[in-house]
């Protein structure tokens, strides 16, 4: 049996789980989010409690049961408090601004990168004197925000020798010594 699969998943205050046609749905204040589910997996929702169970114990759907169950998880925590990830830009000249949804990233290129967000996301920057730039994103959906990070981070990924490049806060750059360290 999985571990994770078989842990039920509360549902909070404010939050409505539905469940018809392989497709269950969650809303809440925050937004709404909808999930396929295919296979022999089958959902329970009874005394503010969502259930994943499966039929059988073929491989498969071992599999799906508990990946099931952490999707189902992500959006009844993201409905209900959200998801926030925050990326900050070292390097000399970096910069970023938004209008609206538009993302405007100045990343020691010859010219400005320009992301349109899709609109489930918030995104706020702020730059401080003597300060790293910062994004600071928001959204209900998990696996879109986490996306949108990796896409901006794809721009220009931490580099080993100076830790210059986009990086999320609180992460450690594992730094190498230059060339002449090793004489």
């Amino acid at each position: 049996m999985s571990r994770i699969g078989k842990l039920p998943i509360s549902i909070p205050a404010g939050v409505s789980v539905d469940f018809k046609d392989n497709v269950i749905t969650v809303k809440g204040p925050k937004g709404q989010l909808s999930q396929d589910i295919k296979g022999d997996i089958s959902i329970d929702i009874a005394e503010g409690q969502v259930v994943v169970a499966r039929a059988n114990d073929d491989k498969q759907t071992r599999a799906l049961h508990g990946l099931y169950r952490a999707l189902i998880n992500n959006m009844v925590l993201g409905v209900s408090e959200g998801y926030k990830k925050e990326l900050e830009l070292v390097g000399v000249g970096y910069r970023a601004a938004n209008n609206g949804q538009i993302l405007e990233l100045s990343l020691g290129y010859s010219h400005n990168i320009f992301l349109q967000l899709p609109a489930e996301i918030k995104v706020e920057t702020k730059s401080e004197r003597n300060k790293n730039p910062l994004i600071t994103l928001e959204s209900c959906d998990k696996q879109l925000l986490g996306h949108v990070c990796s896409k901006i981070r794809s721009f220009r990924k931490p580099e080993p020798y100076k830790g210059k490049g986009v990086k999320f806060v609180g992460e450690i750059i594992r730094r190498k010594s230059g060339k002449s360290a090793g004489k």
